[in-house]
């Protein structure tokens, strides 16, 4: 049996795991199931990357593999033993992972990695294990999230998984698999299974404020010395350019500008319900620093979904019928000052090359519209049969584009379905307490205040419905949607929140 025939058979099974990890409420059989799924992972990439320089150095070398086994064993005992000893650190210690990568290796075969996130999912669900079969703390008081969107999440995931099969690139696409959507999938649960009470959402926006405060100053250092911690591709366009661009602890500044984007909507979100000085004055000096440190990015890309966060902010907190009338009145006088500037008049050369890829993904979705050229398939498929190999690529920038040229209509459906299911399930019950949709707030405390029990949760929907319409803005001009870590944290937290309020 060839490898690839191996490979694909484990890509089925860790569909099906995946499957029930997410469908499943909190048993052994879920457990087992997110054990199969999180082992399957790990064999499929190391089964991939077998011969590859990064591995092949550690296979070659004894010792860095026995140094690599007791860190690891160390580091997987210490968090079992924090996590069985206090449930609630689980949830901030995968907030906190999430924008960490490690680079492995040098040059064109370096890999960035999520490491921490990989190793804080890996201690999560051994002790998910371990409480299942009665050896650790039960479940409190855990209030599963919305059903349809969990559907919803099992089927796209179902769909990327198994796309892989026929993927042109079926060593991309196992990658994209093993590295992203399986463990992913397995941190949706563990965070869905959490409580999201007042202290809990307090003590998550005080860790990715903090995380993203210690980023901004990265960058201004790095931007004030005009220099890079890492990334040669960027390091040689600031050459080329008469600004210089920052991209902090992340690998990318698009990514670097993403998380700060979605952390200003946070705060803002919660200073528009501050009422007491000391928190608001502290809310508008952290939004100032992170605006300053978005602007050295120069992600248009992040502007936007700044802008677009707090468009959602304004329609909850004022008035959605005036936000809209309003915004839609702004993106026409934009669109006609463009035509009228003459900026719009060369689109793929002002996008940075983007309108081909958008074209070219089109007439890839066209050449095959059920299925698709497969999972991770993008670059291959795209220079190969819509760009007759001009061009070298990494991705379609725009995030449906790339869903219809990898997985056809299938996996296209599954993505709005998923859309779909999210922001119906981010904006359960918000008619009746948010001021903008015709209601008023139930509680009258607020975030970072004492008495704001209820009041906290409101704040916390808000801003997590403000910075997911975000994201998926960022995803039309930058992609990463079902591969960013911040996509399964978002719907796990509010869909949590919503199926709460419904209990």
């Amino acid at each position: 049996m060839s490898g690839d025939v191996v490979a694909g058979v484990g890509l089925v099974i860790a569909a099906g795991a995946v499957a029930v990890a997410v469908l499943a409420e909190p048993s052994r059989l879920r457990s087992a199931a997110m054990a199969v799924a999180l082992v399957l992972a790990g064999v499929l990439i190391l089964g991939d990357g077998w011969h590859r320089p990064q591995i092949a150095a550690l296979r070659e070398s004894p010792p860095k593999i026995l140094l690599v086994i007791l860190l690891g064993s160390a580091a997987l005992a210490i968090g079992l033993a924090l996590v069985r000893r206090r449930p609630a650190l689980l949830p901030l210690a995968i907030l906190f992972a999430v924008p960490f990568r490690v680079p492995l290796g040098t040059g064109s075969d370096q890999a960035n990695l999520l490491a921490p996130l990989y190793l804080v999912i890996v201690v999560g669900v051994l002790a998910a294990v371990l409480r299942d079969r009665g050896h650790g703390p039960p479940l409190r008081d855990a209030i599963a999230s919305s059903t349809w969107l969990r559907r919803a999440l099992a089927v796209f995931a179902v769909v990327y998984i198994l796309g892989v099969l026929y993927s042109e690139d079926f060593s991309k696409g196992l990658q994209n698999a093993g590295f992203f959507i399986i463990p992913f999938s397995l941190a949706y649960v563990l965070l869905a299974d959490q409580r999201w009470d007042s202290r809990l959402l307090r003590n998550a926006l005080y860790v990715v404020v903090a995380e993203a405060l210690l980023f901004a100053v990265v960058g201004f250092v790095e931007y004030s010395t005009r220099s890079l911690i890492w990334n040669e591709a960027v390091i040689r366009s600031n050459d080329f350019h008469v600004y210089f661009r920052v991209n902090s602890l992340f690998w990318d500044p698009n990514v670097f500008g993403r998380f700060l984007a979605l952390v200003i909507v946070t705060v803002t979100a919660a200073f528009l319900r501050s009422r007491e000085r000391r928190w608001a004055f502290a809310a508008v000096a952290a939004i100032a620093i992170l605006m300053a440190a978005l602007t050295t990015t120069f992600s248009q890309s992040s502007l936007a979904a700044v802008l677009a966060g707090m468009v959602v902010l304004a329609a909850l907190r004022w008035s959605a019928r005036l936000t809209v009338i309003v915004g839609v009145a702004g993106a026409v006088l934009a669109v006609g000052a463009g035509f009228a500037t003459g900026v719009l008049d060369r689109p793929n050369i002002d996008t940075g090359g983007r309108a081909n890829l958008v074209s070219g993904g089109i007439r890839l979705y066209r050449d095959r519209p059920v299925a698709g050229y497969g999972s991770g398939s993008f670059p291959e498929a795209y220079q190969a049969h819509a760009n007759e190999g001009k061009d070298l690529v990494s991705e379609s920038h725009t995030e449906p584009v790339t869903v219809a040229a990898e997985q056809g209509s299938i996996g296209l459906l599954a993505y709005l379905a998923l859309l779909g299911a999210a922001v119906v399930a981010l904006t359960r019950g918000m008619r009746g307490v948010m001021p903008g949709l015709g209601g008023r707030f139930a509680a009258e405390g607020a975030v970072g205040e004492p008495d704001g029990d209820g009041g906290t949760e409101l704040v916390a929907r808000a801003a997590i419905l403000a910075a997911f319409i975000a994201l998926l803005v960022h995803t039309m001009t930058y992609a990463g949607f079902i591969e960013d870590p911040i996509t399964w944290c978002l719907l796990a937290i509010g869909g949590s929140l919503a199926a709460t309020r419904d209990a």
